[in-house]
């Protein structure tokens, strides 16, 4: 069961801010939620296929291959368009 003092610690590690009438509305509603979790816990699953896609799909990977490579720009081709460039670089507003 989950106290008022765990859910403020909560609200903390989540950096929420929650109100005194917050904490008593969701206090109850949290407890909740984890006595549906200790229901489901008690189900037997016993002979069960753990379940991790609920569709029978699998990865498709296609076979890696070589291509010829592409035809690169020059520099100057890739700095034709630039506002500003700078020694043969991009120039950019510097960032602190």
């Amino acid at each position: 069961m989950i106290a008022k003092k765990d859910l403020e610690h909560i609200a903390w590690l989540s950096r929420l801010e929650l109100s005194e009438e917050d904490m008593e509305k969701y206090t109850p509603r949290l407890n909740s939620v984890l006595d549906y979790f200790g229901e489901l816990d008690e189900v037997d699953t016993e002979g069960v296929e753990p379940t991790y896609h609920v569709l029978p799909i699998n990865n498709v990977f296609r076979e890696d291959e070589i291509n010829a490579p592409a035809k690169s720009l020059t520099q100057e081709e890739a700095l034709s368009n630039a506002p500003k460039k700078q020694d043969g670089f991009f120039k950019a507003p510097r960032m602190m």
